[in-house]
């Protein structure tokens, strides 16, 4: 029997990957999700994109990425709110719809004005452990340490917010990933917590890829940081080789629970992708930004 589109992309991509985890990783891809596409005011103002590339000189030398600036229309030079999304052509995708979700909660008052870069993972790079491949995502998403956020603060950022008035308060600045993305955003905050003060994941990878799946006993374990978290997962996320997603989400938040993070921790029905954190992507943004 010929392969299936879904199985061939998933091999091209991860050449190693063993035959049991392509199946439950296309699987957990293509789950038919009780989710529809989130609400939006079509009366809201629409905030500007401006797409942009970037290439790096000094943390991940060479590489080069995209990204895109959501500049809300109610942004008048003041000193302003500041999201960051990982994988961010996602986030502006269907499944999502983010920026005309912000462009709704900013109109109603829901949410502070917000100023959002939504990046992507260098095109070049060693691909993942073990299921190879190529591009530098899983080694900036999934790696732990302070390297990704500081060339967010070091290189991207600077460049992307060159002429605005954004807060360097961390509890109006927040940070945003799916998968690999997810791990990075909660990865990224916990490293530089006077950085990121918020953090939305969607299907996090805290999981044995790179050592993810050591974030829960580290919150457990060292001092309670400012941080104020959500975290999603289903219950047809990834159970694979690196180890089963949902679990380990439920572990992070757990850890959470112990130390007496502000967290919320939504489980569905879906898989491995953005449609259910899409479709409460406005309620997952009014709890991360209630206080602000």
């Amino acid at each position: 029997m010929p392969e299936s589109p879904l199985h061939a992309m998933l091999r091209q991509h991860m050449p190693g990957i063993p035959e049991r985890d392509l199946d439950r990783f296309a699987g957990s891809l293509s789950v038919d999700e009780p989710y529809a596409a989130p609400p939006v005011d079509d009366a809201a103002p629409s905030g500007t994109l401006s797409m942009r590339l970037h290439r790096s000189s000094t943390v991940y030398p060479g590489v080069e990425r995209s990204y895109t600036v959501y500049v809300p229309q109610q942004y008048e030079g003041e000193e302003t709110a500041l999201m960051v999304f990982q994988d961010g052509a996602r986030y502006l995708g269907p499944e999502a719809n983010t920026a005309r979700v912000l462009d709704s909660l900013i109109a109603r008052g829901d949410i502070p004005p917000i100023v959002a870069v939504f990046g992507e993972a260098g095109e070049t790079g060693p691909g993942l452990p073990l299921y190879g491949g190529v591009g530098n995502r899983s080694l900036e998403y999934d790696s732990g340490g302070d390297t990704y956020v500081r060339f967010l603060l070091e290189e991207l950022l600077p460049e992307a917010l060159a002429g605005l008035r954004i807060s360097h308060d961390p509890a109006r600045r927040a940070i945003a990933g799916i998968s690999s993305g997810g791990h990075c955003a909660f990865n990224a905050a916990w490293e530089r917590p006077d950085a990121f003060g918020r953090v939305l994941s969607h299907c996090g990878s805290f999981v044995d890829i790179r050592g993810g799946h050591a974030c829960a006993a580290r919150v457990r374990r060292e001092p309670v940081k400012p941080l104020r978290v959500f975290l999603q997962s289903g219950a047809h996320d990834l159970d694979i080789l690196y180890g089963s997603w949902m679990l380990a989400n439920r572990d992070l938040a757990a850890a959470l629970a112990y130390r007496g993070y502000p967290h919320r921790l939504v489980l569905g029905e879906g898989g491995h992708s953005l449609r259910h954190g899409g479709a409460i992507l406005a309620d997952s943004l009014r709890w991360l930004w209630d206080d602000a």
